[in-house]
């Protein structure tokens, strides 16, 4: 049996002004103290209005807090006051500074790459070839390396810069929100982000560098070709495109 909403609002508000809360499926029909809406069940799920991308921007003047479910994105949605904000993340979303390219636990955390290119041609060192210890490989590991290549750098020219620091100093503000902790992703993330290139955009090079170095030889790092995927041990001095990106 379907019942109209104005049917239920009319039951809530009048359930509401009696009881000030009101229970559905509780013992006695008496929510949570702290509820004013408390809804129980062991077999059923709370199905909020499904709209698209398109009807959902139709609604006039949302209040924070209003959730959907919206079926373009495939994913429930809250209006935070000042823009929708999925509660899971997908790939390709504007998220977060940059563009969602790598999703795990279920859309809750994952990777984020800058929009456009940090720059155009720079090398992995800062002037002099040297052992800094960044083998590291895998995800989340780019942010570890960043941090540890600056550190062993830095000393050999105060004013210099190279492919690690460029994404360290990168930042943005959207919204009112700074971003600022973008790291020279790992050969693993690399790839990842070589996997979504044409979801992401931007990518003016064929050459990219990433924050692994190669341990048979400290005068190379791990870079890769994004016109055909493949990944390469090149001299650190080579002057390669950068892209930062950030986890979430």
């Amino acid at each position: 049996m379907k019942i109209s909403t104005s049917f239920i609002a009319t039951i809530l508000l009048f359930s509401s002004t009696i009881f000030a809360q009101v229970g559905i499926n509780t013992d006695n029909s008496m929510p949570d103290g702290s509820a004013i809406l408390d809804v129980k069940s062991t077999s059923q799920g709370f199905l909020p209005p499904r709209l698209t991308t398109t009807q959902r921007n139709l609604i006039s003047s949302p209040a924070t807090g209003l959730t959907i479910y919206n079926t373009t994105k495939n994913c429930n949605e809250t209006y935070n006051g000042s823009s929708w904000v999925g509660i899971t993340h997908y790939i390709g979303e504007s998220y977060g500074g940059g563009i969602v390219f790598f999703i795990y636990d279920s859309g809750q955390h994952g990777l984020i790459a800058a929009t456009a290119d940090q720059n155009s041609g720079i090398s992995w060192h800062n002037g002099i070839s040297k052992t800094t210890g960044t083998s590291g490989d895998g995800l989340n590991a780019g942010a570890m390396n960043t941090a540890m290549i600056i550190a062993a750098q830095m000393a050999d020219s105060q004013a210099g810069n190279f492919a690690a620091k460029v994404c360290a100093d990168y930042s943005v503000t959207i919204g009112g929100i700074t971003y600022g902790d973008w790291y020279l992703p790992s050969k693993y993330e690399l790839n990842l982000l070589y996997l979504q290139k044409a979801i992401v955009g931007g990518f003016a090079g064929i050459y990219y560098w990433s924050s692994s170095e190669y341990i048979f030889n400290y005068n190379y790092a791990w870079s890769q070709n994004f016109n055909n995927g493949l990944q390469y041990n090149t001299s650190k001095l080579d002057p390669y495109d950068v892209r930062a990106i950030r986890a979430f």
